[in-house]
């Protein structure tokens, strides 16, 4: 039957680009009705072919297709089987382009061409699910964990007789239960509080699959219905060895690792879920003189929010007036409040500390820093590493494996003389110890938590991809400016040919009013002490400096040749600005009335964590690379005291993006760090590019991690949870199929009984999620020990 699809078109530039589009549509199988309207940018047509299939028609024929990607809440998912039941619906859904089910986060992504969330919800639901659109990035809270506690502790209090029974006749004491007690407690255990199980199993085998509640079930029930059959089968008044404590203590002990199990998925997905509590429901604005709160949705760009003491910062802005200090812990991992005053950037969902700020917003909604972490962590979460598709394709054939293995141990045994008992309870152990869930949950588990760990810490992580990348780094390139110096200049070196003090106030005074950094270096060096005079006849001089009049006096500020223009001698200055200027230093020099009175050298400084930043990568076997666009004699003199042996001054964009390439086509694994619009290209380029979360928009989209606080040193421990992330998902790959490969032939040799082999599936999920669990105490190694400072240069 074909389906009418709804497609938006781009790259289209002319009627002929239509008609090209038109064609490739119309050769789709069954393709009728195509219809391409250039001036709408859109295509209909009706196709037997799956939307993906049109897609990629548009695609070879050189256009693009508008896709959305929508989220759902599902419920209902038991196990890696599930999951990909799930997937195969959406993919068949009509529109659906590719889809991607997340087992740890039970949630689904689709990538739609056409249609709407109502269409997802109707296929996961004809599927035998529950889906639910999700309105933001945040994963719905778990209530399995809630709804399964009091099925759980009832099905706890049935078992329990069953376990003291077990003793008794370990003891050798006969029974302590009749049979018919047997019966009566097992009974409500299996169908009552294993209804899950049974009702899961035939919506699965409805569809055509298999999950591991077709396991369960169908192991507890042969346990139970063998019972059955062997006390009608007694004698009168004979207690025959019956497996009525089997069925109800594996549905118990199934039933408790599912409930492990759902804490612990929510504790993973913690991290999230704390940045989204951080979304401000409201805020107080100022319009036309007058304050009003307002729902967070109605703030627009330019509105004057004011936030009191102690309350969330409702939108990323500047602060227009007042003082505070901001708690940005949450977001960018820095533990200390951050004071801020006039002209600081707000950051929503930073907490105010005891002043009052009036913040004019310049983000909103899904623009700000906090939604756009969300909304990374959630994509980087969401992800598929590419051994869990080799992982998919094992478990989509697990369940079928596993019942013919268990059949085929049933029919072995008997065949070499066993007895029937013997032969049901090896084949019912086989179906109970199989674990198709410790597969599924191997790497979302791990991914969750290590992304989730690495957001506290202020790493965000795009993609899958590129944590497994950032593991294989043997390369960084370092921008240098902003990244691994403060970006603005100060004073490092004054010489004064008479009072110093004096110099500092006349060069402060005369450079009051100005935003060149250099003199905002000078000022800043000045300090807030007692207020400077008044400046009159002020004159900018482009290139060279300023001449002006303080208290009478000619003052003139900037290089050689100001000085020398002005007829000032600037030989006792001469020697000094020599040896600055071999440092790659800036430098102004300062002369009243036709007499020199000193200099001022000005550098731009290394940060005080960038010497231990350098370490820690060398400590890795890294090798540290740093290029920079200032001088070849600047850029030398951080490297010198960064301890850096590699690096390159006076490098335009296109020549950090050619050196990349280069270190690439040598067989490195190159990073580049970088935090502006020049670093672009290449992080580009490189296989990790990693953003400096102060620096640019452009930076920021073009890198696959960002760092949320200018720190340096947060480029060795994006390194470290990267690299931790993919020990667990590693450690857990390893158990999980081995936990498998052992385990069931353990219990087709008749070494398990059923109750044991139940436990044992019930331990492998909790302790693949458990592993995952630690990388949640995860911390950057350098929050436990204080940053060495740079050494200065002489």
């Amino acid at each position: 039957m074909a389906t009418p699809l709804h497609l938006g078109i781009t790259g289209m530039s002319c009627a002929g680009c239509a008609a090209n589009v038109e064609r490739a549509l119309a050769r789709l199988p069954g393709a009728r009705d195509v219809s391409v309207n250039f001036a709408l940018s859109t295509a209909d047509l009706a196709v037997d072919a799956p939307a993906a299939e049109a897609v990629r028609a548009v695609r070879d024929a050189g256009y693009g297709v508008t896709l959305r990607t929508l989220t759902l809440d599902i419920g209902g998912m038991s196990c890696a089987g599930c999951a990909a039941a799930v997937e195969k619906a959406l993919k068949a859904a009509p529109g659906v382009v590719d889809a991607r089910v997340n087992l740890a986060l039970n949630s689904a992504e689709a990538d739609l061409a056409d249609g709407d969330a109502r269409d997802l919800v109707a296929a996961v639901e004809a599927a035998g699910f529950t889906a639910r659109a999700r309105l933001d990035d945040a994963p719905a809270a778990s209530e399995a964990a809630d709804r399964s506690g009091p099925v759980l502790l009832a099905a706890a209090v049935l078992s329990a007789p069953f376990l003291a029974n077990m003793a008794a006749m370990l003891a050798g004491l006969p029974p302590l239960l009749p049979p018919l007690a047997e019966l009566a407690l097992a009974t409500p255990v299996l169908l009552l509080c294993g209804w899950r199980f049974h009702r899961g199993a035939v919506k699965a085998l409805a569809r055509g699959g298999a999950n591991m509640d077709v396991l369960v079930s169908l192991g507890t029930s042969v346990a139970y219905l063998f019972s059955i059959w062997m006390m009608l089968d007694a004698p009168p008044g004979a207690h025959p060895h019956l497996y009525f404590e089997a069925a109800a203590l594996i549905v118990t002990l199934v039933l408790f690792g599912k409930w492990l199990e759902a804490r612990a998925k929510t504790g993973a997905t913690a991290a999230i879920r704390a940045l989204m509590a951080l979304k401000p429901e409201d805020a107080l604005i100022e319009r036309d003189g007058a304050q009003e709160r307002v729902a967070i949705s109605a703030v627009t760009i330019g509105d004057v929010a004011v936030v009191k003491p102690g309350e969330r910062i409702p939108v990323d802005g500047e602060i227009v007036s007042g003082a505070t200090e901001a708690d940005e812990s949450l977001i960018t991992g820095e533990s200390l409040p951050v004071p801020k005053t006039r002209g600081d950037r707000a950051v929503a969902g930073s907490i105010n500390g005891s002043g009052l700020i009036r913040v004019r917003a310049t983000r909103v909604g899904a623009d700000t820093t906090l939604a756009r972490i969300v909304a990374l962590v959630a994509a980087a979460q969401g992800g598929k590493a590419p051994i869990q598709r080799l992982v998919d394709r094992v478990s989509a054939v697990f369940v079928p494996v596993v019942a013919g293995v268990a059949l085929v141990t049933f029919l072995a045994w008997l065949g070499v003389g066993a007895d029937l008992e013997h032969a049901v309870t090896a084949a019912v152990s086989v179906l109970v110890i199989a674990c198709p869930c410790a597969l599924g949950l191997a790497t979302p588990a791990a991914l969750v938590a290590g992304t989730g760990a690495g957001a506290k810490a202020g790493i965000l992580i795009r993609d899958i991809e590129t944590l497994e990348r950032a593991d294989a780094v043997d390369t960084v390139v370092f921008d240098k400016t902003g990244t691994l110096t403060e970006g603005r200049p100060r004073v490092v070196e004054t010489l004064a040919l008479g009072d110093e003090a004096e110099l500092v106030r006349l060069a402060a005074a005369a450079q009051a009013g100005s935003e060149h950094p250099l003199a905002r270096a000078i000022l800043d060096h000045a300090g807030t002490g007692a207020p400077l005079p008044e400046v009159t006849e002020f004159r900018a001089v482009g290139g060279a400096g300023l001449t002006a009049a303080v208290e009478g006096r000619r003052v003139a500020i900037g290089t050689t040749a100001l000085l020398r223009s002005v007829g000032v001698d600037d030989a006792p200055l001469a020697e000094a600005v020599r040896r600055w200027q071999d440092n790659g230093w800036s430098v102004a020099l300062v002369a009243a009335d036709g007499a020199p009175l000193g200099a001022f050298a000005m550098a731009d400084t290394p940060r005080p964590e960038a010497a231990e930043a350098v370490a820690a990568l060398v400590a890795r076997g890294v090798t540290p690379w740093m290029l920079s666009g200032d001088s070849d004699a600047a850029t030398r003199r951080i490297a010198d005291d960064l301890g850096i042996a590699a690096f390159a001054g006076g490098a335009r964009p296109e020549d950090k993006a050619r050196r990349v390439a280069e270190l690439r086509a040598q067989g490195r694994v190159v990073a580049v760090v970088g935090d502006g619009v020049n670093d672009a290209p290449a992080l580009a380029e490189a296989d990790v590019g990693i953003a400096v979360g102060s620096g640019t928009d452009v930076a920021m989209e073009t890198a696959g991690i960002t760092l949320m606080r200018p720190d340096p040193r947060l480029v060795a421990a994006t390194f470290a949870i990267a690299h931790a992330t993919r020990r667990t998902i590693r450690q857990n790959l390893f158990w999980a199929f081995a936990y498998n490969v052992v385990g069931i032939p353990v219990a087709a040799l008749g070494y398990l009984h059923p109750s044991l082999a139940a436990a044992a599936m019930a331990f492998s999920s909790v302790s693949v999620v458990g592993n995952a669990l630690r990388l949640k105490g995860w911390r950057p190694p350098q929050d436990a020990h204080p940053a060495p400072v740079a050494r200065p240069s002489p």
